[in-house]
């Protein structure tokens, strides 16, 4: 897989939460800056060989 796109969306109790498309991948945070560092976490965690792992990340942000 070389792209992975987050769907990012207002969180009900503030913040925001992004959840992979096509992937069990999901994660949050109180802003932006800090939910595209969680969203590289999640996938570093996700894909334990960095050959795996995807080399585009889209965000999908939602309002």
């Amino acid at each position: 897989m070389s792209e992975i796109v987050f769907l990012v969306e207002d969180d009900l109790d503030g913040g925001y939460t992004a959840r992979a498309l096509g992937e069990s991948i999901f994660t949050q945070a109180d802003d932006l800056e800090t939910l595209r560092e969680m969203i590289r976490d999640s996938i570093q965690c996700h894909y334990l060989d960095e050959a795996s792992r995807p080399k585009i990340v889209r965000l999908h942000i939602v309002k």
